[in-house]
């Protein structure tokens, strides 16, 4: 009992025997049960209940429902039907267990059906609420889980459960499991723009200690209590405003607001009355811009949400976004319909009963329609699918990932190349359908196979994606891999009788000599004696000597030699403070080149060492050292010519993407430094890396441009 005290602290004695019941009913059941991460199960309905108890406010009856309903999901047989639980809990309970048993690939993943089944399943609203609760836990704990069951929550979550939450006003659910998608998703923008935002908190809070400062005594001597709290938006928030406007994360204007609080007598008249004083004063010391003003005051949103939001300019010229309301309109703003049972708490039973109906109407009103209560609320969008790709399931219910326009051929590959080498055509959704029938999101597919059939070269303009359409090449040039496998073999012998080595740039420059598109061609050619083995050991020669030319000139491009702070210099030090003349490095783990978003950080022994903000250090880096942060910028233009970077490029398994790629770089002002490949034969991949030089952020967002676009590319990152 003293567990659920100090857990549960305010619930009344009988709510808390409530939930120690259903608690020790579940801590039975699951005792054997653990989690993906080897800790007891019973660890995950505790965090939901503290969610649905702290974060949301539900009753004691909605808590002691999740645990009762984590012990019959796992062990029907548990019996919870002493009557001692009431009603409510067993219908909440019977509601969860329903669905608890759909699965992704029963509803195609579709927010609408999934809306429905839900209504149909639960005759109690706050099932959906619970629902909500549990995933953000899993959301919260998203590392723990293998890579696939990952992908699939992560994808459930952006389709399902974050316009449920949208839906319901859960404001805070719904932004947080919108940033863990965003991280996960999206992992360097979303480290770049949290270090950015951590970089400037304590620019924040002086603007904000500034801003209240000529305002604390008139608001004193009118004894308006309020509570002043900078409200920062969320980072995919901030991002996807950089992405509408196309500006970087500097052009964001409303990255934060000032919020009062105003802590007041719960009377309409008393609340708008101080509500606007606290108004008044505010745009008698600062100029405003009457045309941000929103007075959702005087008219209120139709979710019922109530404030001031004004625009003013501070004395150093910043705008800030201010906003204005009391604690009862900020704790709906916060927590929308749900904020009732914290707020009014379950005894008051109107409040109740309108809540629920509010949830019920948005639960049956489809999604932004005019009968959504959260439809007139949202200024940003709700998350939209990855319009370049889609996701289809298994029979057995295993996620698959899959470029936009794939067809049922493309699917067979995915699984395993025999499979769609074999395929004849398939069944969508238990429908039978031709090779070349289109999927879409949330399909349910199976192949069927024929071991008589063989690939046709038409297969070709079936398949979209580059891993089909490699293994279908493959196959069909069959006899140009045998003569290419007896080639290599033989070069290789020659090789090795002449110690010499064929290293992939120099195998790309003879390709480029030869004008042969493919290794399997070169190959091929010295395989069927088209090309003499004699000639290629000059060709390598010839190559080598060049190469020891080139090495022997002073590498001026891409010098990293220290220089110190001055001018010419590529960095400048902004407000330091006892580091003139320190020196300075680029630092090796991220790579920084000129015009990236950068900081400094103050090292014992080698300088300043400069970091891309969205390098994998940063945040650990302001967060253990933020006394050895400094602000730093570049110089006008650079003064070390050239800047040294790594790239990773992963590509389908089709030789002439090596040459491709280096085309690419040369064709730009950018060089080659290092470059290197290796065949991934399980994935189906060649994974490149390499280091380039390049004059600034610029020329290398070029490359990287335009070596994404490549047919036979899948993706690319810097190092």
């Amino acid at each position: 009992m003293e567990r659920i005290d100090e857990l549960f602290p305010r619930f009344d004695a009988a709510g808390k025997e409530l939930v120690k019941a259903a608690y020790d009913i579940a801590a039975e059941a699951l005792k054997d049960q653990t989690r993906s991460n080897g800790h007891p199960f019973i660890e995950h309905p505790l965090a939901v209940a503290r969610i649905a108890c702290d974060e949301i406010g539900l009753s004691a009856e909605c808590i002691a429902a999740v645990f009762l309903h984590e012990a019959t999901r796992f062990h029907p047989e548990t019996d919870i039907a002493s009557g001692r639980f009431g009603k409510d809990v067993y219908t909440i309970v019977d509601g969860l267990n329903k669905i608890s048993t759909i699965k992704p690939k029963d509803t195609r993943l579709e927010a609408e059906n999934y809306k429905k089944l839900i209504v149909s399943y639960s005759k109690d609203p706050r099932v959906t609420v619970l629902k909500i609760a549990d995933r953000l836990e899993v959301m919260r704990s998203l590392d723990m889980f293998p890579k696939l069951s990952r992908e699939r929550k992560i994808l459930e979550t952006m389709m399902l459960y974050i316009p449920l939450a949208h839906q319901l006003g859960l404001y805070n659910i719904k932004s947080e499991m919108e940033d863990i998608y965003f991280r996960h998703a999206e992992p360097e923008q979303y480290r770049a723009i949290t270090n950015k935002l951590k970089a400037t908190e304590g620019d924040r809070q002086k603007l904000m200690t500034q801003f209240i400062e000529p305002l604390k005594q008139k608001l004193s001597e009118e004894g308006i209590h309020y509570k002043l709290k900078v409200r920062t938006k969320t980072a995919l928030s901030i991002y996807k405003k950089m992405q509408k406007q196309k500006v970087p994360f500097e052009g964001v204007f409303d990255v934060f607001a000032i919020r009062f609080i105003i802590d007041c007598e719960e009377d309409k008249a008393t609340e708008h009355a101080l509500c606007w004083k606290v108004f008044s004063y505010v745009t008698e010391e600062y100029e405003s811009d009457t045309k941000r003003l929103r007075d959702w005051i005087s008219n209120p949103k139709p979710n019922g949400y109530e404030s001031l939001h004004i625009t003013v300019k501070n004395r150093e010229g910043s705008f800030l976004e201010v906003q204005i309301r009391t604690k009862r309109m900020d704790d709906m703003a916060e927590n929308g319909l749900a904020s009732h049972w914290s707020y009014k708490g379950i005894r008051h039973e109107a409040t109740l009963d309108k809540w629920l109906t509010a949830v019920r109407r948005a639960l049956e009103s489809p999604l932004g329609s005019e009968g959504d209560p959260m439809a007139a609320y949202y200024e940003d969008d709700i998350l939209e699918l990855p319009s370049k790709e889609i996701f289809v399931f298994t029979p057995s219910g295993e996620l698959r990932k899959l470029s936009a326009g794939a067809t049922v051929l493309d699917f067979a590959f995915d699984i395993h190349t025999n499979l769609g080498i074999k395929c004849t055509g398939g069944k969508v959704n238990g429908k039978a359908v031709r090779i070349n029938e289109k999927l879409k999101t949330g399909d349910v597919v199976e192949i069927m196979s024929g071991k008589n059939q063989k690939p046709s070269s038409d297969w070709l303009n079936i398949v979209v994606t580059t891993k089909a359409r490699t293994k279908i090449r493959q196959k069909l040039s069959e006899a140009e891999f045998q003569k290419a496998a007896d080639g290599k073999e033989l070069l290789g012998r020659r090789l090795k009788n002449w110690k010499l080595e064929l290293d992939d740039e120099t195998l790309a420059g003879i390709l480029k000599k030869l004008q042969l598109k493919t290794i399997n061609a070169f190959y091929a050619a010295i395989g069927e004696g088209t090309l003499d083995v004699a000639d290629i050991k000059e060709m390598i020669v010839g190559a080598s000597a060049a190469t020891e030319v080139q090495a022997a000139e002073p590498e001026r491009k891409g010098s990293s030699s220290v220089r110190q702070e001055g001018g010419g210099d590529d960095i400048l030090v902004i407000d330091a403070k006892n580091v003139r003349g320190l020196d300075y490095r680029m630092a090796k783990c991220c790579n920084p080149v000129f015009g990236d978003d950068v900081f400094g950080f103050v090292t014992r022994t080698e300088g300043i060492k400069i970091h891309r903000m969205s390098c994998p250090n940063a945040a650990r880096l302001m967060e253990m050292y933020p006394y050895r942060i400094q602000k730093v910028k570049w110089s006008e233009t650079p003064s070390s010519g050239n800047f040294q970077t790594g790239l990773r490029v992963t590509a389908a398994l089709e030789p002439s993407v090596i040459n491709e790629v280096m085309d690419i770089v040369n064709s730009f002002r950018a060089s080659i430094r290092m470059f290197n490949v290796t065949e991934n034969d399980r994935q189906g991949t060649y994974d490149i890396t390499m280091k380039i030089a390049v004059p600034s952020n610029l020329e290398l967002d070029k490359v990287i441009s335009q070596i994404r676009n490549l047919r036979n590319v899948l993706k690319i990152n810097r190092m």
